[in-house]
């Protein structure tokens, strides 16, 4: 496709170098409730929600804990870090030059007071027409929900969205969308 007319970002490793963090956060979380999450699940887990991952862990290792409460936690643990965020240059100034030409959104699947925190504190929330997270719809990637639902809120049919990610779960979510997938993880870090 040579000019799409819609773009959609993923946030977590795609807009936002947050994936380190995220795993510090993690480290923390396990030591605390004494479970076992290696850090290769942890990325190729890449774009499902942690009370989702948490719900996995409870029934995989027969934990006492609520995957909810949990992942709470694990978000206050991360955004102790969120000065320490960093744009992804190469991926953002795409968002950047493309901004008031096409609609653009994020699909990511963080909850929405996290992304937003993330988009601001990067100062470039102002960027996109809609924020879409895991709180928005019912099934996470590698379903196409996420991405489609964020081609709908820009009012642009799925088949003209390019979309950018940097896991397997999010580039399998966007061709089951039907839109042109970009793997992020080809680009230059910053």
């Amino acid at each position: 496709m040579s000019s799409p007319k819609a773009l959609i970002f993923d946030c977590d490793g795609t807009l936002a170098d947050t994936m380190p963090l995220h795993w510090q956060a993690w480290q923390v979380i396990q030591k605390r409730h004494n479970f076992t999450f290696p850090e290769d699940r942890f990325y190729s887990l890449g774009g499902v929600p942690s009370r989702d991952i948490l719900a996995m862990l409870k029934a995989e290792q027969k934990l006492e804990l609520n995957p909810i409460a949990v992942a709470l936690e694990k978000e206050e643990t991360y955004l102790e870090q969120l000065t320490e965020v960093e744009p992804i240059h190469s991926v953002v100034e795409i968002a950047r030059q493309h901004h008031g030409v096409v609609p653009m959104a994020v699909a990511s699947g963080g909850t929405q007071r996290i992304i937003d925190l993330v988009l601001r504190h990067l100062k470039i929330r102002s960027l996109f027409n809609a924020v879409v997270t895991s709180e928005d719809v019912q099934r996470q990637k590698p379903a196409p929900d996420i991405f489609l639902e964020a081609a709908r809120r820009l009012g642009v049919e799925p088949q003209f969205c390019r979309a950018y990610e940097d896991t397997d779960l999010g580039m399998r979510a966007i061709l089951a969308a039907g839109m042109e997938a970009v793997d992020v993880r080809t680009f230059s870090r910053h």
